[in-house]
C-alpha cells in the first residue's frame, strides 16, 4: 500500500477541519471541525502503523485512545454548548465572548474606589 494516498486524504481532512475551526461561528460546528481534525490524525496513525508493519500495532492502539478521548471531549463540549444555549439563547461564539466580568481587581483599585467602599460601609452601619 502506498503511504501517499492516506497521507494526502488526512491532510485534506485536517485542513478542512482547521478551516471549520477558524471560520465558523457556531459552537457545534466548531466541535465537529475539531472532531474532523482528530479523525485526520487517526487516519495518519493507522496508515503509518500499516506502512511500518509494527508488530505491536502501536498506531492502532493510540488511535483507540484518541477515539475515546475525542468521544469524551465531544460529550463534555456538547453539554457546555447546550447549557450556554439554554442560558443565553444562542450558540454563536462571537456573542459568548462577553462572559468576562468587568470588576476591577481589589489590589489595583484606586483611592476613590476605596473611599466609596468605606462610605457605603458606613452608610450600611448607620442604617442598621
Amino acid at each position: 500500500m502506498h503511504l501517499i494516498y492516506p497521507a494526502i486524504l488526512a491532510a485534506l481532512l485536517f485542513c478542512t477541519g482547521l478551516y471549520g475551526v477558524l471560520a465558523r461561528r457556531n459552537a457545534i460546528l466548531v466541535l465537529m471541525s475539531v472532531e474532523l481534525m482528530l479523525n485526520a490524525v487517526n487516519l495518519n496513525l493507522v496508515a503509518f502503523d500499516v506502512w511500518l508493519r509494527d508488530e505491536l500495532h502501536a498506531g492502532q492502539a493510540l488511535t483507540l485512545f484518541t477515539i475515546a478521548i475525542a468521544a469524551a471531549e465531544i460529550g463534555i463540549g456538547l453539554a457546555i454548548v447546550l447549557l450556554v444555549h439554554r442560558n443565553r439563547g444562542t450558540a454563536d461564539l462571537d456573542r459568548l465572548r462577553d462572559l468576562h466580568e468587568d470588576a476591577t481587581d481589589p489590589g489595583t483599585a484606586d483611592a476613590t474606589d476605596r473611599e466609596q467602599k468605606t462610605d457605603r460601609e458606613q452608610n450600611a452601619e448607620a442604617a442598621s
